[in-house]
């Protein structure tokens, strides 16, 4: 038997390739699957299964199109009511992949046909439990992303995750690991840990929500404490992973359309296109297409996009650094949004040379920002998340967090001047494109972050304070 986790950092997700004797399940993929293929052809394997947890929310799975490519059946447990060809498990059903067994346990709470795979190996031992967003390591799934679908309130969809948690996973064995979908950086889950697996009997001892003298009551109030609104592109992943999508090949063919400047320009201006830069945002910041918003590949891509691009249908231009375009479409398609229509051949570079109208941005190092406020008052925008600027900030420092841009946008008087950072020169600079292609002239970016602000030992800073949640 072999288990191997295959994770993303971009999304911190965790997908999973489990083989015995010839045979193969996926559980959880990615969006392309290619990958998964090629490597149960390298192990001369077939995949037999495709394994969801539950219908996603902050990613669009692979289950369609590698279930289309390899004949694989795609699993989901009970209750699950998808628009494509799906064998529904009943709860404690056992599927049987080579010499070794997988039993369906099925666990509500996060939404109501979530679902969690324990695995028996050749002698019959209970080896590992595939927890999807029912148990994360040191927290467990936010219960309020399926109450319009379950028709219930997120303290009943609580209930029945601490029922789901006390009954099917708690009395497993201790030394079972435990392989959970997420780990820290997802807005699944308030608080989880850098750590990607674990055993269960750790995590009895560890994490909150699975304390043996806990309540019922207390359960609910401690998981639905500090639940921030989720990113608005949630609720069309659902309905991707439910009903179906473009296949991963047409999407990259309508993507990877390589247009000169003047056809890109045009393209932008006929479909009304989005201009997406993934540049690095210190490389963005010497120039820019007018009009065009940074999101670094290099970084948290995916959700942010995710959360700050608010149709998900919306036409998208991509200026990406030489060679890179293919994994920017193949991210974007991640979270949903297909209706990449092509790239800038040549990057910022040859916009550049054509002769096109440019734009930049005026950044800062901490160090000049702390001689500014020496001598002059200085307006300072801290677009970290609530929890980050509360946990400690400079004081005098306004909180707009970049997750709720158009709120934030009320604190902002278009005549002042304002230093812009987060916690490390990422997120300010998206905060500053889209407020800057919306006319927002004045904002300054602050270089390195509160890291660098921190560092240089000259502001005055709030006393540090524990975060009870990191959404």
């Amino acid at each position: 038997m072999k288990i191997e986790q295959i994770y993303t950092g971009c999304l911190a997700q965790g997908a999973y390739y489990i083989e015995s004797n010839g045979e193969a399940a996926i559980l959880d993929p990615l969006r392309e699957v290619q990958p998964y293929i090629e490597k149960a052809a390298k192990n001369n394997v077939t995949i037999k299964y495709v394994l969801e947890t539950h219908f996603h929310a902050d990613f669009v799975s692979g289950h369609v199109d590698l279930a289309k490519k390899t004949g694989a059946t795609i699993v989901y447990g009970p209750t699950a009511a998808p628009g494509f060809d799906a064998h529904i498990a009943q709860d404690y059903e056992i599927l049987k992949l080579g010499n070794i067994t997988i039993k369906v346990l099925h666990t509500p709470g996060h939404t109501m046909e979530s679902t969690c795979y324990l695995v028996k190996d050749e002698k019959g031992k209970e080896i590992a439990c595939f927890t999807g967003d029912t148990l994360f390591i040191g927290d467990v799934g936010r219960p309020d992303l399926a109450q319009k679908a379950a028709h219930l309130t997120q303290e009943e969809l609580a209930g029945l995750l601490f029922d789901s948690l006390r009954t099917k996973i708690m009395p497993l064995a201790d030394d079972i690991i435990v392989y959970p979908a997420h780990g820290a950086g997802s807005a699944c889950g308030k608080n989880m840990s850098k750590e990607t697996t674990d055993t269960l009997g750790h995590q009895k001892e560890t994490n909150y929500a699975l304390r043996a003298d806990m309540t019922r009551d207390e359960f609910i109030k401690e998981v639905t404490n500090g639940l921030m609104p989720p990113p608005a592109y949630f609720p069309a992943n659902v309905m991707m992973n439910k009903q179906g999508y473009d296949s991963i090949d047409t999407v990259l063919n309508r993507g990877l359309q390589a247009l000169k400047p003047q056809a890109f320009e045009t393209a932008a201006h006929e479909a009304e296109a989005l201009v997406l830069d993934t540049r690095n945002p210190q490389t963005f910041t010497k120039g820019f297409i007018p009009g065009s918003i940074n999101i670094g590949i290099d970084g948290n891509f995916a959700p942010w996009v995710g959360a700050l691009i608010t149709d998900i249908k919306q036409p998208i231009l991509i200026v990406a650094d030489n060679g890179r375009e293919e994994e920017v479409v193949t991210r974007l398609a991640r979270v949903g949004y297909d209706n990449t229509i092509g790239f800038l051949e040549g990057s910022y570079e040859a916009w550049q040379q054509a002769g096109k109208e440019t734009d930049y941005i005026i950044s800062v190092s901490a160090d000049d920002l702390s001689h500014l406020m020496a001598n002059t008052e200085a307006h300072i925008l801290d677009v970290r998340k609530q929890s980050e600027y509360y946990s400690e900030h400079i004081i005098g420092a306004e909180n707009a967090p970049l997750d709720f841009m158009n709120e934030s946008m009320s604190v902002i008087d278009k005549s002042k001047t304002y230093h812009v950072h987060c916690a490390g020169g990422y997120r300010s600079m998206i905060f500053i494109s889209i407020l800057r292609a919306r006319g927002y002239n004045n904002l300054i970016d602050v270089k390195g972050g509160f890291k660098e602000i921190k560092e240089t030992g000259k502001f005055s800073i709030t006393d540090y304070v524990c975060p009870t949640t990191m959404l």
